[in-house]
């Protein structure tokens, strides 16, 4: 068998190295099953078989050969007919049992051995011995008490059923267990007094636990205990001996009673342990070698001490094995006169013995062929024929166990072929590793040769093997199998691709959760090759794209991504981290401990910190019995605690929760602790806001402000009030109440006490309260104040003076000065030194005032003193109650008001002032869209008061209404005077006018003739040249002399009074003979009926005023 790149010559295989094996045994070799071939078991069953009887039991058995083999069952050594047995069945082409044992399962146990053959040989199993698994209860015994004295040793006896399997057991106690499962008490203590020690055995095939009856120990004290010496409760003696298999694990126990408690230690051959391969545990009573080798054979020497002295117990240890495989025998496939062996060769401790077999009969008792010989462990061959022919079998065992093996010789002469499937193409990524496969057989077994190279690797297999391949090695090969029977060939085509690399790899990420992530994977690849990219988290299929991305993330997101790059020869990989974090998990397992008065210790277990460590937990309490689940802060303790001492209040009942906090925010709170109540102590906190105060003017009241539920700190909370006149000898006077308040009553009045008081429950007497000074009641000031006077009148305001009271008049603490004025409020004047004066303010100008005096204690007001007058002088207006602004014409505003509401003396006038929205200093409206700002002001004699501010109206061509101001309303004009039919309308009216005055007339002439005067001339002020924005200036013709009034007379003066005098320009009116006013007025129009009419306030000696326009 060789092989050579088809695409040279055969010459350029420079060299071939022949690999031709005299012994073909040394090969392993793949027989095709189209040739024939004795059976080969190839499955089977457990030499120690232990199967639940309550499932079907199985015993497999497979094996291949050609022809196909038949199966039979030996049982105990002897036939098994199992097409008899009901119970039993036999797989089809397969020699596998299946035992369904109804009834009885324990009759099916026994050894077993299943037999597979055909034409060309007999193939044996191991023999399989079959047991059924078995629970079995403790018995239902009652056992004695266990009496010991304190101090003593103590051995509770396990005794599990047997099995199989054995059981694991275990007590539940923290006790010493020995291997065998009993219970070890080097010395017992008296709180070592129970009632429930109980052995558990677990018995693994049925998951089932057995539970022995509890036995009671009881424990006797005595006066003194009695300290003893070491002594060995296991293993017993001054030695012993052990055996150890192979292989297997190795306990050595060291149980040692003694009081006080002895301590072990150990050594090997007199020196010290190495510790490399073994474990000591249970506090040194136990020494673990997990697999025992021939190494740890020797004496292990066990020492107890105490300070009574020391024990040793020496164990020896051998080690055996049970015979282990050092050449296996393998089959062999052999032409005509070619030589063999089969080698069976094994070990042990004792050494094995070998015992071979034919067919499974004894090789003694088989035909004797000349050309095989046996010698021990070998069987050889010279010559083979097809006489030779057969399964052999090797038996190797000793004490602890045997070995079996299955060995065919198959002779035979076949020409070469290669094997099915044939490989015709084979895709490699550079630099990697090629096999090319060409499997293949034949006998005599063909030659095996490598190509040349370090490179080339042929198998015994067919396989040629490239190492780092290249691009130059892409081509085709040829495999040439041939022997002096013949050849055959297979052609393999060898592509070689570019390895795929992964250009961009994903991140780790530390992300908050609501957050979203994206993974980015990009590679490099093979141009004639597809690609695949797949996305996996945590080894699981996740999706199929190169870019990933998670919106919201959540802890269930969090995990290990992995990127597959993937064709169909090759794949890379590359993984990243997402870690995401969240708010911490609550706490649990809240245990109260260590409790006192005022503390108690609070321990949790920390809740996952979701990958953002824990700063700090948050302890809340709940101690409201009548609001439950009210949580309250109680104080913040770092993230690394997770048991802290709580301050407390005593005689409360409380509950805790914790809540862990983070980066990201607060945990959820943990579950509620048990209900915890510290114990009581006297009261610590003073009841506060404690103040005396009569209530009568011959008592006192004595009152405070209660303690709340969390400083009762007992039951039956109750108040010691203490009482005595201050700067006295008399002593001290108590009273206990449960109030707030007491009452000491035949007081004098307004006498000063000294006062204190203080908390008191079952467990005793709390702090007292500071000393404060309370009065008794207060009684009607017996005195007035005298010499009431003003000064620095003014019109808002005028100072007040009086001479003082004598104090023992008040009757009292002095309290304040009240000041009383007719029509007004009081105004008071606290009390601060000997105040004699004061200012009083809110006055009305231009008023009279009537005011007397009084002084007041706490409780009542005294006399009333002299009462004096006084006027305020006058004061500026204030603004016009009301401002409109009315559009009469296009080219005309007309502006009205109204009086002042609080005049404050004489108005003597107006100031109108204006100024245009954008144009600046134009009276008459040249631009019927320009807009104005008007401000008018009352005026006196004393100055200008308060302005009352309007803009006119915005006029526009759209015929729209606009609100102007809060009052006023206007509308859009429209210019109407290019309308033809306004036009026509406008000279209608005029000629029925012009009628109506020339009748009007006509009638007039008929009446008698009244004479008229003269209307005086007005004199029009000038503008005043200082108001750039241009003004109105409304005066009085006349000089009115001012009058005092009182402040109900100025209300009443106020109110307009509507009169043809007002429109007149002199101080004489005269009328036609039909009443109608003959008189003209200065105004630009005659006064429309809708408009609001001017008039000011007279006085009942002057005339009517005049406005006049300036």
């Amino acid at each position: 068998d060789h092989w050579k790149p088809f695409a040279v010559k055969m010459e350029m295989l420079v060299r071939s190295i022949l690999l031709l094996f005299i012994w073909k045994g040394l090969s392993a070799i793949d027989v095709p099953l189209e040739i024939r071939q004795p059976p080969t078991i190839i499955k089977q069953s457990l030499k120690d078989l232990i199967v639940d009887a309550g499932n079907d039991m199985v015993i497999e058995c497979e094996a291949r050969g050609t022809p196909h083999p038949i199966f039979s069952w030996r049982r105990n050594g002897k036939y098994f007919n199992v097409a008899r047995d009901s119970q039993v069945s036999m797989r089809r082409r397969s020699g596998t049992l299946d035992i369904y044992a109804w009834a009885k399962p324990e009759a099916y146990e026994g050894e077993y051995q299943c037999v597979a053959t055909n034409e060309y040989g007999t193939a044996y199993s191991n023999k399989i011995n079959l047991r059924i698994s078995k629970a079995p209860l403790w018995p239902k015994e009652v056992l004695e008490p266990v009496t010991v004295s304190v101090g003593h040793p103590l051995v509770l006896k396990c005794s599990p059923p047997p099995g199989p399997p054995k059981p694991e057991t275990y007590w539940m106690s923290k006790v010493s267990m020995g291997v065998n499962g009993d219970l070890y008490f080097s010395n017992v203590y008296f709180n070592d007094s129970a009632t429930d020690y109980c052995c558990n055995a677990r018995f693994p095939y049925k998951n089932i636990i057995q539970q022995k009856m509890p036995v009671t120990v009881r424990v006797l004290t005595t006066r003194m205990l009695s300290e003893a010496p070491p002594t060995f409760l296991s293993p017993a003696g001054k030695s012993s001996t052990q055996i150890a298999m192979l292989g297997e694990e190795l306990l050595l126990e060291c149980i040692a009673a003694g009081l006080p408690t002895p301590v072990i230690t150990w050594t090997k051959d007199g020196g010290g342990l190495d510790t490399t391969n073994m474990r000591v545990k249970n506090q040194n009573k136990l020494l673990q070698i997990p697999k025992a080798t021939f190494e740890d054979a020797g004496e292990y020497t066990c020492t107890a001490t105490n300070k009574i002295g020391y024990q040793e117990h020496t164990t020896t240890v051998l080690v055996k094995a049970a015979p282990f495989w050092l050449e296996k025998p393998s089959n062999l496939v052999l032409a005509p006169d070619e030589n063999a062996r089969l080698v069976c060769r094994s070990d042990g401790v004792p050494q094995p013995s070998i015992q071979w077999f034919i067919n499974g009969e004894t090789i003694e008792d088989a035909t004797p062929v000349p050309n095989r010989q046996v010698s021990g462990d070998t069987i050889t061959f010279h010559s083979v024929t097809v006489a030779n022919n057969g399964v052999y079998q090797c038996n190797a065992s000793n004490e602890y166990g045997y070995l079996f093996a299955n060995a065919y010789i198959n002779v035979l002469h076949a020409t070469p072929r290669i094997l099915k499937p044939r490989t015709t193409l084979v895709k490699v990524i550079e630099g990697h590793r090629a096999w090319l496969d060409c499997r293949y057989f034949g006998s005599p077994m063909p030659d095996l040769r490598n190509l040349e190279g370090n490179r080339f690797k042929v198998h015994s297999n067919g396989t040629l093997q490239i190492r780092g391949i290249r691009m130059e090695d892409q081509g085709t090969y040829l495999c040439v199998v041939s022997n002096v029977a013949g050849r055959d060939e297979n052609q393999v085509k060898l592509e070689v691709k570019e390895e795929t690399k992964i250009l961009k790899r994903p991140d780790n990420m530390k992300v908050v959760r609501g957050t979203d992530v994206r993974f980015e994977c990009k590679a490099k690849h093979d141009p004639t090759v597809s690609i695949t990219t797949t996305w996996l988290k945590n080894k699981q299929l996740s999706l199929d794209e190169s870019t990933l991305v998670i919106k919201n993330v959540n802890r269930g997101d969090e995990g290990n991504y992995t990127c597959v790059i993937k064709t169909e020869m090759d794949q890379n990989t590359a993984s990243s981290r997402l870690v995401v974090m969240d708010r911490p998990e609550p706490p649990t397992d809240l245990l109260l401990s260590e409790p006192y008065e005022r503390s108690v210790r609070l321990t949790w277990t920390p809740g996952d910190s979701n990958n953002s460590p824990i700063k700090e937990y948050l302890v809340q309490y709940d101690d409201d019995d009548w609001l439950p689940f009210k949580w309250r802060n109680l104080s913040t303790y770092p993230g690394n605690l997770n048991s802290v001492i709580l301050q407390l209040s005593p005689f409360i009942i409380y509950e805790f929760r914790v809540i862990a906090i983070n980066d990201i925010g607060m945990s959820k709170p943990s579950r509620s602790s048990e209900i915890f109540r510290t114990g009581g102590a006297p009261p610590d906190a003073i009841p506060k806001n404690l103040k005396g105060v009569g209530t009568w003017r011959n008592n006192m009241m004595i009152s405070w402000e209660a303690l709340n539920n969390r400083e009762w700190n007992g039951p039956h909370l109750k108040y010691l009030v203490w009482w005595k006149r201050r700067d006295s000898r008399e002593e001290w006077k108590n009273a206990t109440t449960w109030w707030c308040k007491y009452y000491i009553h035949n007081t004098d009045t307004f006498t000063p006490y000294e006062i204190k008081v203080q908390a008191v429950n079952d467990f005793g007497l709390g702090p007292e309260s500071p000393v404060i000074i309370g009065y008794s009641g207060e009684d009607r000031p017996t005195a007035a104040p005298l010499n009431l006077r003003v000064s620095k009148i003014e019109a808002t305001k005028v100072n007040v003076h009086w001479d003082p009271v004598p104090h023992s008049s008040i009757m009292g603490e002095l309290k304040e000065y009240k000041v009383r004025l007719r029509a007004m409020k009081s105004r008071a004047f606290p009390a601060s030194g000997p105040r004699l004066t004061g200012v009083l303010s809110g006055l009305m100008p231009y008023s009279n005032y009537k005011m007397y005096i009084v002084v007041a204690n706490n409780r009542y007001e005294g006399h009333p003193s002299n009462t004096i007058d006084f006027s305020t002088p006058e004061g500026t207006p204030s603004a016009p109650r009301s401002f409109r602004i009315q559009q009469r014409h296009l080219d005309t505003i007309w502006v009205d008001w109204d009086t002042p509401g609080e005049p404050n003396g004489i108005v003597t006038g107006y100031t109108l002032k204006y100024q245009t929205v954008g144009v600046h200093f134009a009276l008459r409206r040249y631009d019927r869209y320009t807009r104005y700002r008007f401000t008018i002001a009352a005026r006196t004699r004393i100055g200008v008061g308060e302005s009352y501010t309007e803009e006119s109206p915005h006029y526009t061509t759209e015929g729209k209404t606009q609100r102007v101001s809060n009052n006023t309303f206007a509308r859009d004009q429209v210019d109407l005077s290019t309308q033809g039919w306004v036009i026509g309308v406008m000279c209608a009216v005029a000629l029925f006018v012009l009628i109506l005055l020339v009748v009007c007339f006509i009638k007039r002439s008929r009446g008698g003739k009244y004479p008229v005067r003269d209307k005086k001339a007005v004199t029009m002020e000038p503008v005043d040249d200082k108001d750039q924005e241009g003004s109105f200036d409304y005066r009085y013709e006349t000089k009115v002399g001012r009058s005092q009034t009182t402040a109900d007379t100025i209300m009443t003066r106020t109110e307009s009074d509507d009169s043809l005098v007002d429109y007149a320009d002199g101080r004489e009116i005269e009328f036609n003979e039909d009443g109608s006013f003959i008189g003209q007025y200065t105004g630009l129009k005659e006064r429309d009926d809708r408009d609001t009419e001017f008039s000011e306030s007279r006085s009942q000696e002057a005339h009517s005023p005049i406005y006049s326009f300036a």
